[in-house]
C-alpha cells in the first residue's frame, strides 16, 4: 500500500550554499498526494511539487521552482531519504529557500524517519516500469535507464584527485540497501573548488562538518572517509534523490557515468517524452517488497 510518515518530524541546520539557518518539518499526507514542499516564510502560491518537470538548471544542487517562481533548493538528500525509507506521500515545510545540509549526507533524515515510523494508507502503489532503454549523454557523462524488476543503481566516477580516483559500485535498492549502504555517505568536493566557490560568494555554509574535502591524494577532514568508496556512494545517493522526482517508484536499472543532477533530470525528461519507454503499473504486495524502504525496522539500523 501507499505510505506516509506517522507523525511530524522536525530538522534545523544551515543551507550549504547561502549559509543561512533553515528549519524544516516533514508532515503526513494522504494517498495520491506525493511529495510537495511548502515555503512557510512566504505568502501566496508557496507549494512546490517534488517533480522532475519543476526542476530548473542549477550547477551545484537540485532546484525546484513552481509556476509562481517560488523555489527550494538542495532537495536531493531529503528526497533520497524519503524514497529510501519508503515514504511516498508527505508535505515538507521549510522556512527559507534551501534545505539544511545537516552533515552532508541523508543519515539524519533517515534516523528520524525510522524513529517516527511509516504509516500505510488505503491505496495501492503505482510504479513507473521502464520498458526499453533510454539514454542521455553530454561528453564523457551519461545516464541510462533500462528494464529491471526493481530499482538498481550502477554508478562510475573518475576524478583526477588520487584520494577519489576511479570508483564503481552497483546496488539493488530493495531490502533496506539505501539505509545500510548509502545514506551516511557525505557530499564531497576538491579544495580548489572550495576556494573558488568561497571567492565567488558560494558554498557559504560549507565546512568540514558537512562535506568531505580532498586535495590531491589527501583527505582534508581529520576523520577521513566513512567508506573507502564514499564518493561514489554519495553520487548514488544523489541519483536516488533525483530519480525520486519521477513522482513514483521506478522499476528499472539506472546507470550513471560521471553523471550529475542535471544529467539525471535530463534522463527523466527523456523517459517521459517517450510513451513507449515506460508504463504505470499497479504493484502487488510481492512487488512492493522490492521497493526501497520496504520492511525497514528501526532497531536493525541502530548504527545510524
Amino acid at each position: 500500500m501507499q505510505t506516509t510518515i506517522k507523525d511530524i518530524v522536525h530538522f534545523q541546520g544551515t543551507g550549504l550554499h547561502a549559509g543561512r539557518p533553515a528549519r524544516l518539518s516533514v508532515h503526513p499526507a494522504p494517498a495520491h498526494h506525493g511529495i510537495w514542499f511548502r515555503r512557510t516564510d512566504l505568502v501566496g502560491n508557496t507549494m512546490i511539487p517534488a517533480r522532475h518537470d519543476a526542476v530548473e538548471t542549477s550547477p551545484l544542487c537540485t532546484l525546484l521552482v513552481n509556476e509562481a517562481g517560488v523555489s527550494v533548493s538542495t532537495v536531493e538528500h531529503i528526497m533520497a531519504a524519503l524514497s529510501g525509507c519508503g515514504i511516498l506521500n508527505a508535505i515538507v515545510e521549510i522556512d527559507g529557500p534551501e534545505v539544511p545540509i545537516l552533515d552532508g549526507s541523508a543519515a539524519d533524515f533517515v534516523r528520524k524517519f525510522l524513529a517516527t515510523g511509516v504509516r500505510r494508507l488505503d491505496a495501492p502503489v503505482h510504479a513507473i516500469e521502464v520498458l526499453r532503454r533510454v539514454h542521455v549523454q553530454d561528453g564523457l557523462a551519461s545516464a541510462t535507464l533500462t528494464p529491471a524488476d526493481e530499482l538498481e543503481i550502477d554508478f562510475s566516477i573518475d576524478f583526477a584527485d588520487a584520494a577519489i580516483g576511479r570508483q564503481h559500485k552497483v546496488l539493488r535498492l530493495s531490502n533496506g540497501t539505501f539505509v545500510r549502504e548509502l545514506c551516511d555517505s557525505r557530499t564531497f568536493c576538491r579544495q580548489s573548488d572550495v576556494d573558488a566557490m568561497h571567492a565567488a560568494g558560494k558554498a557559504l555554509g560549507g565546512s568540514l562538518s558537512n562535506a568531505v574535502v580532498v586535495d590531491g591524494s589527501r583527505v582534508v577532514n581529520p576523520e577521513g572517509f566513512r567508506h573507502t568508496d564514499e564518493a561514489v556512494r554519495h553520487k548514488m545517493l544523489d541519483a536516488l534523490g533525483d530519480l525520486a522526482l519521477a513522482g513514483a517508484p521506478i522499476l528499472g536499472r539506472y546507470t550513471g557515468v560521471r553523471a550529475g543532477h542535471a544529467m539525471t533530470n535530463k534522463l527523466l525528461r527523456a523517459l517521459f517524452a517517450d510513451p513507449l519507454a515506460y508504463r504505470i503499473r499497479t504493484l502487488s504486495a510481492a512487488d512492493c517488497r522490492l521497493l526501497p524502504g520496504a520492511g525497514l525496522e528501526r532497531d536493525v539500523f541502530a548504527h545510524l
